[in-house]
């Protein structure tokens, strides 16, 4: 990161000197500063001249200050101060680190001094703590008017708690200003060409090296695995060589920058496992070793740039002889553990616990990367609030200096808005007051519809911890449905969110908040339905046609990470839930498996493939899975009937290593012994990310008689080079059988 302290020249020096002998003979040090008097400005923003850091900070304070008063302050540098003028930069306080501030009055003038983008951030507490402003949204602020600004004796000093801070908004990409107002920083502004998070095959593509050069590309269960998702052979010296030479160039591109990442590829279980590599695991007691032991001779090569590297699924533990070099960052990640209640009392959350403590003890320069996330279902509520500050003190405490949280940042996402809110705020000061901090932004965000707000979240968080339900990144609302989703919960929430309603009727502005903040629940609501047997499908068309209205009204523009959108949804929704097919003889027919599912499966099967009921965009409810072979299955009609058409629903969800089967078969019977071959279905690759269903069938011209039909699925059983699961067993999922 480019820390930078900001000096005057001499010049600059001189003059402020004697400005400040004028100052102290008549005025006492730390005495009151005016700088707006009756809607007229007494005061000039004087800026250390060739610091664009100060000039971003003068033209903000000069903005808001206009707002609140009307007043415009004049911008200079290289002018002498005088009595009530207001400085940015200069020296700064050696109490002060990386984005640290200090802010005075002495010699009855505002000092705002910073290190890194600290100048930006004082007058960013300086706007907040003395004219009142908040910040809450996209272009979304409360500043109150004003006649005076005068401000009392100040001399303080703030520094973060952690010296980088990242996390998501819909915001960050449209308002400069709620960027620098939350104190965040993107990776591009620190890493040298953006290469940030798995970078293995922009450093070394697969499609350049793979075809000639599989001893590249890690070895496990066989054989080599080159290709866009896969892992390094972090032995192979050749490999060194070409990294080293390929990270020369790009910091030699970009003469500024001083950190990169060269970090594993997305996936687990898919490091090198040849016997050299696996000789360094076994040595280290982790298969971070053989990775440490590379990224350190690379961090040698460059001693005065930070490499930083994944500690991710199977990197996640430390290793137990090699300790990082200093200018190595150590990018620790918790996917794997879920958020109901903090890590330290989470039993999934104990290894990754285990492995911070670790790496804490052998590095200084940690960065830790927290999820707090449905990346499956944005629009779903996600009552994890109340372990924020938790988590973020452990990280604190065991030094970690660099933190990214990861939470839900679409537009219409659960509390998209004060969730990251509240985490900039703890990112800052690890021991900040949340609970006056959402009481602040609620009542500040939603007005008078605040207290309701209020009371749906503390129900609703208490309502997952008595469930005793897991809260995880890919959760689905149907999990919950006896839970925190209960209906007498359900009919509590909806009756708050009436109250709330109600309470900013006559405020558009308010009313839409609300409305906004209320998606979830109904997204919530249409899912749990859809799982009912007995749906009633006038009050879901309502509450469809409702939810349509409103995402197409706030824009939101998708609903999970896979970029469905919700009038994708909407519209499914009609033609796989609302459609009642009245046709199908499969339903509620005996299931008999040739080639059972995977595990858990074999029993759900029995009922799940014919009951009526379509699965969703998660594989947590209806779907019968098999991983990593093929499958087949028997639906026995009861007797003997004419057919015309036969077909079965398939998943398609990458992100889940669900892959669409490369062919599904189709035969009939009238004895359950001789089978006649209906129709050969060959189903092209698909790639694309977004969840999709697809529906396999068989269609005669003619009437065929059959009371037996066989369904045969040629799965892919193995995760190809392109997908990040590539080697391991694939799954395929079907829900229902039809025909007609």
């Amino acid at each position: 990161m480019t820390n930078f302290v900001l000096k005057l020249t001499t010049h600059y020096m001189k003059k402020l000197f004697i400005g400040l002998l004028l100052v102290f003979a008549t005025c006492s040090l730390g005495a009151q500063v005016n700088i707006v008097k009756n809607n007229r400005s007494v005061s000039k923003i004087i800026c250390a001249p060739n610091s664009q850091i100060n000039l971003t900070a003068a033209n903000i304070l000069q903005r808001f200050i206009y707002e609140s008063t009307g007043c415009h302050l004049k911008i200079a540098s290289n002018i002498t101060p005088h009595l009530n003028d207001i400085i940015l930069g200069g020296t700064t306080p050696k109490e002060v680190t990386t984005d640290g501030y200090a802010l005075s009055t002495e010699g009855g003038m505002l000092h705002i001094t910073g290190l890194g983008n600290g100048t930006v951030y004082g007058v960013i507490s300086f706007l907040e703590r003395y004219l009142k402003m908040d910040y809450w949204s996209d272009q979304v602020y409360s500043l109150p008017k004003a006649k005076d600004i005068s401000l009392p004796s100040i001399s303080f000093i703030e520094n973060p708690t952690f010296r980088y801070r990242q996390t998501q908004n819909y915001a960050l990409g449209k308002d400069s200003i709620y960027k620098w107002w939350y104190r965040l920083e993107e990776p591009n502004e620190v890493f040298a060409a953006d290469y940030w998070v798995h970078t293995f095959d922009r450093l070394l593509p697969s499609a350049v090296y793979g075809p000639s050069h599989p001893e590249y590309y890690a070895y496990y269960n066989g054989k080599r695995h080159p290709g866009a998702a896969s892992q390094w052979c972090l032995t192979n010296p050749d490999v060194f060589n070409i990294v080293v030479h390929r990270i020369d160039s790009i910091f030699k591109a970009h003469p500024d920058m001083k950190t990169i990442c060269v970090s594993q590829n997305d996936g687990n279980n898919t490091n090198c496992k040849c016997p050299t590599c696996s000789q360094i695991d076994k040595e280290e007691g982790a298969y971070s070793g053989s990775l440490i032991r590379f990224i350190n001779k690379i961090a040698e090569r460059f001693p005065d740039k930070q490499i930083a590297t994944l500690a991710y699924l199977y990197s996640m533990q430390p290793p137990k002889l090699v300790k990082p070099r200093k200018n190595v960052v150590i990018m620790l990640c918790d996917i794997d553990c879920k958020r109901e209640v903090s890590l330290t009392e989470n039993s999934s959350g104990q290894e990754f616990v285990k492995a911070l403590k670790g790496w804490s003890k052998i590095s200084n320069n940690l960065y830790v990367w927290d999820y707090g996330i449905n990346f499956d279902n944005f629009v779903s509520p996600f009552p994890n609030l109340h372990v924020l500050q938790d988590n973020i003190r452990l990280f604190r405490d065991n030094h970690v200096t660099m933190h990214f949280s990861q939470i839900s940042s679409n537009r219409g996402g659960d509390f998209a808005e004060l969730r990251t809110y509240l985490v900039s705020k703890l990112m800052w000061n690890a021991d900040a007051d949340v609970d006056s901090l959402t009481q602040h932004f609620l009542k500040g965000y939603y007005g008078k519809a605040a207290p309701y707000i209020y009371r749906y979240i503390n129900i609703m968080e208490g309502a997952i911890i008595a469930s005793g339900k897991d809260l995880w990144i890919y959760d689905s609302p149907i999990t919950h449905k006896n839970g925190m989703l209960k209906p007498t919960l359900m009919r509590r929430y909806n009756e708050l969110f009436d109250e709330a309603e109600k309470a900013v009727a006559n405020n558009q502005i308010f009313l839409d908040r609300v409305r906004l903040t209320r998606l979830p629940l109904q997204y919530a609501a249409l899912e749990i339905a859809r799982t009912e047997p007995n749906m009633d499908t006038e009050k879901v068309n309502h509450d469809l046609a409702l939810f349509e209205q409103r995402t197409a009204y706030f824009k939101v523009p998708s609903l999970n990470e896979r970029s469905n959108p919700p009038a994708e949804y909407c519209q499914l929704y009609r033609d796989r839930y609302l459609k009642q097919n009245d046709k199908n003889i499969a339903l509620h027919k005996p299931i008999k498996f040739l080639i059972e599912p995977s595990d858990k499966y074999v029993e759900l099967g029995q009922k799940a493939l014919t009951d009526g009921l379509y699965g969703g965009t998660t594989y947590v409810e209806s779907w019968v899975g098999w991983q990593g072979k093929d499958g087949a299955f028997v639906v026995d009609l009861g007797e003997t009937k004419q057919i015309h058409r036969a077909g079965a629903d398939f998943l398609h969800q990458l992100g889940a290593w669900i892959l669409l089967p490369r062919q599904v078969s189709f035969s009939y019977s009238t004895d359950g012994i001789h089978y006649t071959s209906w129709q050969t279905v060959n189903i092209p690759e698909l790639r694309i990310n977004k969840v999709l269903f697809k529906n396999i069938e068989a269609i005669s011209a003619t009437p065929l008689n059959a009371r037996y039909i066989k369904v045969e699925i040629t799965g892919t059983k193995e995760c190809p080079s392109w997908h990040y699961g590539v080697g391991y067993p694939s799954w395929f999922f079907i829900d229902e059988v039809t025909v007609e």
